[in-house]
């Protein structure tokens, strides 16, 4: 199935590591025909996914940006704009957690990190990224969000409140510019093999790579394939919603 995406401008952030949601879903895009921005802090990794973006034919920049500041998000927009004159898709991929920590453990700077990573910078590239969109009249935002937003998990309490919080954001905001002709959806992973687990507990690694060895894990290409498909005008009619693409029931 043709998706109608050659050509489009992606801007995907949180895209540096090369084990992640972000890697997976900027190559799904280009071999869609996307050309693609990549963001992430660690620009040597950005730059690496960048030249696999170009491998497969299509231009590619890297941009390091810190998504949690402002300035350094209308930056990084402001320079994508200047090199591809519009961004098509904006996937706010960044984010992630910590080792798992309980509540009481956790001091004022530690909300105000994870909600910061998992939700303001959400915000901050929604916003930088709006404008021209709505001056265009089409666009499509699809952020990723986490199936713990959903229903929570113990140890996790801030992150899956920031990530609860884009999952209502999506639904707010899609209301918001329909009628400007830009779709806002977003997408709750599962639990992922991915770089996301580095700092856990052994036995939450061991967990997270059991699954993937039984093909139950969310894998990039999983996100790479349902951020296309909602990025496409196949999925006009899909407003607002969380796809919950975990692999396991």
């Amino acid at each position: 199935m043709d998706l109608g995406l050659k050509d489009k401008v992606a801007l995907v952030t949180g895209a540096g590591s090369q084990a992640g949601f972000g890697k997976g879903t900027a190559l799904v895009l280009a071999r869609e025909g996307c050309d693609v921005i990549i963001n992430d802090l660690d620009l040597a990794g950005a730059e690496q996914t960048a030249a696999e973006v170009k491998a497969l034919g299509r231009e590619a920049m890297a941009v390091k940006a810190d998504v949690t500041s402002r300035a350094e998000v209308n930056n990084m927009v402001r320079t994508a704009l200047a090199r591809f004159s519009r961004i098509d898709i904006l996937v706010n991929n960044a984010g992630g957690m910590r080792a798992p920590l309980a509540f009481m453990e956790m001091t004022e700077n530690d909300w105000a990190k994870a909600l910061d990573l998992n939700f303001k910078a959400m915000m901050n590239c929604t916003q930088a990224v709006l404008p021209q969109m709505i001056s265009r009249r089409r666009g499509k935002i699809v952020s990723i969000a986490s199936d713990g937003g959903l229903k929570g998990v113990a140890n996790g309490t801030v992150y899956c409140a920031a990530k609860a919080a884009v999952i209502n954001f999506t639904q707010s905001l899609a209301k918001e510019v329909i009628d400007s002709g830009i779709n806002v959806n977003c997408i709750a992973p599962g639990l992922g093999n991915t770089n996301f687990f580095k700092e856990f507990p052994a036995e939450v690694v061991g967990i997270a790579r059991k699954m993937a060895a039984e093909k139950k894990s969310t894998t990039p290409e999983d996100i790479g394939n349902t951020v296309a498909f909602l990025a496409s005008d196949i999925s006009v009619h899909i407003i607002g919603q969380c796809i919950l693409v975990s692999g396991i029931l």
